[in-house]
């Protein structure tokens, strides 16, 4: 196996600052720790972001996704695992973000070997790094990676895991929604709001139960048409569309994007007939100043990486002998942590993704410098 750690991420001399300013995004507060591994005989490429560990060992998911280019693997480990470190920080954990993709098609190169390859992998970081599943890895793929790496969660309950995390990740979801229509329609229920959800996998689904129970119109979409069979045969009275470009013009109350990031564009928010958005996909916004032209537009958004935190509340619950009604505990608190994100935004006439990154760097930035001051005392 063969590692390389950069862990120097300051700007560089030079006109653009640096390769590698440019890519660990110091503008955006910079990584500490990026590592790369190459397991030629499993055929394992990865790479380990870890954004910060201010309030504790990194923690965040290992993502298999076929990357169009190693670049493009890095990029997206970077912008994950800056997620991470703001999801962790607002969800009240004391854990930094970080984030792991694995580059290939997991349908095509996932083996017991490149799983065990990967576990001493992540092993070598000896628990800076806790990893946990993501797109592209399971329960099961991560019983595996445990037999090498003690630092795993996301197991099964035969192997002292909590199991499937996405249950309560789309109950963090759905308590942010109700927060959404508290403070947008003044109650904090969907009952009798069309609310439509790009992406009905692994959390999506389960969104859609909640959503149901609670008495929404509920309009779905996915790449994947044994996703969308698989719902509307347990909710006849869900309704379904092509893609979700059809599904930002259908007319709705709530626009749910629950697949992969980048879904918020400057052509899918000029197109959206929704009031509010919320959903589970990590990385929301294309870029920066779409939460600008969502709020421009009277369009309440739900950040992200707050709203789908209960599925790492469960992870980290399950580093201390899970118990699934306290992690759901916790993440019914999803509802109050966004309800003050609102608040805020309101207050200071901002868009509530800044609201929220102020929110969590103030709490970073606190664990620094507590850090700092027991230093200084030694």
């Amino acid at each position: 196996m063969g590692v390389t750690t950069v862990t120097d991420v300051r700007p560089t001399s030079g006109a653009d600052g640096g390769v590698l300013h440019t890519l660990f995004r110091s503008d955006q507060g910079g990584h500490e720790q990026v590592v790369l591994c190459q397991d030629r005989e499993s055929g394992l490429k990865a790479v380990i972001a870890l954004h910060s560990t201010a309030l504790g060992p990194a923690l965040g998911g290992t993502r298999f996704y076929p990357y169009a280019s190693e670049e493009e693997a890095v990029r997206d480990a970077l912008n994950l695992s800056r997620g991470m470190s703001y999801k962790n920080a607002l969800a009240g954990l004391d854990h930094g973000g970080g984030k792991a993709v694995i580059i290939g098609d997991p349908d095509l190169i996932k083996t017991e070997e490149l799983l065990l390859a990967y576990g001493r992998f992540v092993a070598s970081l000896g628990g800076r790094y806790v990893t946990a599943c993501d797109v592209g890895t399971y329960v099961q793929d991560m019983d595996v990676v445990a037999r090498e790496n003690p630092w795993t969660t996301g197991r099964s309950p035969e192997n002292g895991g909590a199991g499937d995390s996405s249950v309560l990740t789309a109950f963090g979801v759905f308590q942010g929604m109700r927060a959404a229509a508290q403070t947008q329609w003044g109650e904090p229920t969907l009952r009798g709001r069309r609310v439509g959800v790009a992406g009905v996998g692994k959390v999506g689904h389960h969104l859609v139960d909640h959503l149901v129970e609670d008495g929404a119109e509920v309009v779905v979409t996915d790449v994947r048409a044994e996703a969308v069979e698989r719902v509307v045969a347990r909710h006849p009275q869900v309704t379904a569309v092509t893609d979700a470009d059809v599904l930002v013009r259908t007319p709705l109350d709530v626009y749910a994007p629950c697949a992969l990031g980048g879904a918020l564009n400057d052509d899918s928010v000029a197109a959206l007939t929704a009031t509010v958005v919320c959903g589970a996909a990590n990385n929301q916004l294309a870029h920066p100043g779409v939460e600008k032209d969502l709020a421009d537009r009277g369009i309440l958004y739900a950040p992200d990486y707050v709203v789908n935190a209960g599925g790492v509340i469960q992870v980290a619950d399950e580093l201390h002998g899970f118990d699934f009604d306290r992690a759901k505990a916790k993440a019914t608190l999803i509802f109050d942590t966004t309800l003050a994100i609102f608040d805020r935004a309101k207050a200071d006439g901002i868009p509530p993704a800044v609201a929220a990154d102020r929110l969590a760097d103030q709490r970073m930035a606190e664990a620094r410098a507590a850090r700092g001051a027991v230093a200084a005392t030694r």
